[in-house]
């Protein structure tokens, strides 16, 4: 008995496993694809679920169940919504439940931002608060230049694009437009929509530079608050927003013309003098591309712009419909132009193109 289990239990320990060791992945995998196509589903499908849900984000690139970069967000089930408590708030913002109050804004008011999409009108209510407008009315619009530095134009657009302050106040506007869609070519049709609605005007205040007293210069907080900018100052909006919902920013300025267009960094074939950026006109409602837009007292643009960049971020693609539609706008007005009216087609094409955009009748330089 003794020597009968002595050599059972030697035997034990010197069994191989009677496959050859070149053919043991592949019989490993073939065994773990049986278990799966043999009642593995449920176990397989929970992983995969969750890996997924991993995966899913917000508008702005946050995870599920996540603090956004952008304080006091949290993402839940696709939506940012206030979160304070686990989030907390940007400096100079105190916490009151949920959400963040900024501190010492006094006088909020209420204001609707109108946008189109795709034929369709739709509207974003947002709160822009009297002091802080004041605030950024005040701040100097100078640049102290040292002996050799360069001076640009795009110096002044991204100070006041880049204020920290002013961009704390203006991140929940972002936020919305974020909410609205997680596809983050609508979020940007959305923000030019949004700019381009906002009427055309020029404030009544003045600012002092040096002996001269000019008009004065709005930041982007102040186009909100007093809904009317003129080119320059609805370009540093758009430049802000579509900034931060991720896309490559620059603008043109026609010196001949004293006007400046928005630039969004897009495919060289369909950009403005192939500089890589795409010309977009903020004045009224119109099409990405199109740049033979005729202006009230100026006519069309004929100079050749300047392109200043201001913020790297990615290109929109090159299947936007925006381009095909903006050639076919072009072509309808030449057709105008050459002949004074269109045929019933024509007219059919150029009312829906209206429709699509809400275009504006008039545009100002």
């Amino acid at each position: 008995m003794g020597d009968n289990n002595s050599d059972s239990k030697e035997a034990k320990f010197s069994f191989k496993f009677p496959i050859e060791e070149k053919y043991l992945a592949l019989t490993l995998f073939v065994l773990v694809l049986f278990f799966l196509f043999s009642g593995g589903f449920g176990l397989f499908d929970l992983v995969k679920n969750n890996l997924y849900q991993q995966e899913k984000t917000c508008g702005d690139g946050t995870l599920y169940n996540s603090c956004s970069n952008t304080k006091p967000y949290f993402c839940s089930d696709g939506k940012l919504i206030d979160l304070a408590p686990l989030c907390t708030c940007p400096s100079g913002f105190v916490q009151k439940d949920y959400i963040c109050i900024p501190i010492h804004q006094k006088n909020p008011k209420e204001i609707s931002l109108n946008y189109t999409l795709r034929g369709e009108e739709f509207f974003i209510n947002f709160i822009v608060y009297e002091n802080f407008a004041e605030y950024v009315s005040e701040i100097p619009r100078s640049i102290s230049y040292l002996p050799g530095d360069n001076f640009s134009r795009a110096d002044f657009k991204i100070k006041a694009i880049n204020e920290e302050e002013q961009k704390k106040m203006l991140m929940p506007l972002v936020i919305q437009i974020q909410n609205i869609t997680s596809d983050k070519e609508d979020q940007m049709r959305i923000a030019i929509s949004i700019v381009q609605n906002i009427p055309f005007g020029v404030s009544n205040k003045t600012s002092i530079f040096g002996k001269y007293e000019l008009n004065h210069s709005r930041y982007p907080y102040e186009v909100l608050y007093d809904m009317q900018g003129i080119c320059g100052e609805k370009t540093d909006l758009l430049a802000f927003l579509i900034e931060k919902i991720g896309y490559g920013t620059a603008f043109f300025y026609y010196p001949q013309e004293n006007h400046e267009a928005f630039g969004i960094k897009c495919p060289v074939k369909q950009s403005l003098m192939k500089s890589g950026y795409c010309f977009i006109e903020t004045t009224g409602p119109s099409i990405i591309t199109d740049n033979k837009i005729y202006y009230v007292n100026t006519g069309k643009l004929s100079s050749e712009p300047e392109i200043y960049p201001l913020a790297e971020g990615e290109s929109i693609e090159k299947s936007f419909y925006e381009y095909s539609d903006a050639d076919k706008l072009i072509k309808i007005r030449r057709l105008i132009d050459e002949n004074g009216w269109l045929g019933p087609l024509k007219e059919k094409t150029y009312e829906k193109l209206k429709e699509k955009y809400g275009l504006a009748e008039n545009y100002y330089g």
